[in-house]
């Protein structure tokens, strides 16, 4: 991917409730990149905020249908290109 393709994204983790954004890459590798994967947000899928706890960890989002919690460290791992 180009420079300029890369400032259209952002991490899950930035994006505020309601926000939506389609994953476009997952950071690092191992356990967690499979976690990641595994929970279903891998590259091409949109994902969607829903809600923060009080202290912003953690993050609901829904991805597709499936709902997800994720600490935030977590959610920093994934890429996203806001919608």
């Amino acid at each position: 991917m180009d420079w300029v393709g890369k400032m259209d994204e952002t991490r899950l983790a930035d994006l505020a409730p309601g926000e939506s954004g389609a994953v476009v890459g997952i950071d690092g590798r191992g356990m967690l990149a499979q976690r990641l994967v595994d929970m279903g947000l891998y590259p091409g899928v949109q994902a969607k905020v829903v809600r923060r706890a009080p202290l912003g960890d953690p993050i609901e989002v829904d991805a597709e249908g499936a709902l997800v919690n994720l600490r935030r460290e977590e959610a920093r791992f994934v890429r996203v290109k806001k919608l």
